[in-house]
C-alpha cells in the first residue's frame, strides 16, 4: 500500500470514527449563540490559527454569528495572547470560544498554555467552550462544553489529521440546518442555474 492509499485510508477511519453526537451539541451551542446574539471567539496557533483566520469568515458570512480571530503577541507575549485580547473585547458569559488544536493545551508539559489562560479566563467569565482537538484534547476537552476529539488511527499522523478533520468539522457546522442562514456562493449559483433550465 502506498502512502497516499495509506493516508487517506486513515482519513476514511477518522471520519468513521468522528463523534457525531458531540457535533450536533456544537450546533446546538451555536445556534443558541446566535440567538442571544454572543460572540464567537476563534483560538488556534500553528496550522490551527490558518483553520481559525477562514472559519472565521464562514462563522460570519454563512452562519450570522458576529466572530472574531487574534495572534497579538509583540507585546504581551504568547502565554497571556489570547487572555488578554479577551479581556479587552469584554469576554462575557454571552459569548463562546472556539478552539482548534492538535493538542488542546496542557501547561504541565508548556503545550499551547496560551490557549489554556484563555480557557481558564473563559471559565472566570462564564463563557462558553467548544473545540475541535487531536489526541486526548488535553485542556479543551476537560472545560469545554461540547468537544469533538479527532481520533488518532495512526500516532505519525496525528497533526495533519487533527488540523484537516477541523476544516471538516466547522463546514460541516456551517451548512447544518440548524445554522445555515445565507446560501453559499456555489451552491446559489447551483440554484439559480436550475431555475433557468
Amino acid at each position: 500500500m502506498s502512502y497516499t492509499q495509506k493516508h487517506l485510508a486513515e482519513a476514511a477511519e477518522v471520519i468513521r470514527l468522528l463523534d457525531a453526537e458531540a457535533i450536533e451539541r456544537m450546533a446546538d451551542l451555536l445556534a443558541r449563540l446566535r440567538e442571544r446574539q454572543g460572540r464567537l471567539f476563534f483560538l488556534g496557533v500553528g496550522g490551527s490559527a490558518g483553520n481559525c483566520s477562514h472559519a472565521v469568515n464562514d462563522f460570519r458570512k454563512i452562519v450570522g454569528i458576529e466572530s472574531e480571530l487574534t495572534a497579538r503577541t509583540n507585546d504581551e507575549g504568547w502565554e497571556t495572547v489570547f487572555a488578554e485580547w479577551l479581556k479587552t473585547s469584554r469576554l462575557s458569559k454571552n459569548d463562546m470560544l472556539f478552539i482548534f488544536s492538535v493538542g488542546g493545551g496542557n501547561l504541565e508539559k508548556n503545550i499551547s498554555p496560551n490557549l489554556v489562560r484563555a480557557l481558564q479566563y473563559a471559565q472566570t467569565v462564564g463563557a462558553q467552550v467548544v473545540g475541535v482537538v487531536g489526541r486526548d484534547g488535553g485542556y479543551t476537552a476537560r472545560v469545554a462544553d461540547a468537544c469533538v476529539i479527532v481520533p488518532t488511527v495512526n500516532p505519525d499522523t496525528v497533526t495533519p489529521h487533527s488540523e484537516a478533520f477541523q476544516a471538516v468539522v466547522w463546514h460541516l457546522l456551517v451548512s447544518h440546518p440548524l445554522l445555515k442562514a445565507s446560501q453559499t456562493k456555489w451552491e446559489s449559483a447551483s440554484l439559480e442555474t436550475s431555475r433557468i433550465s
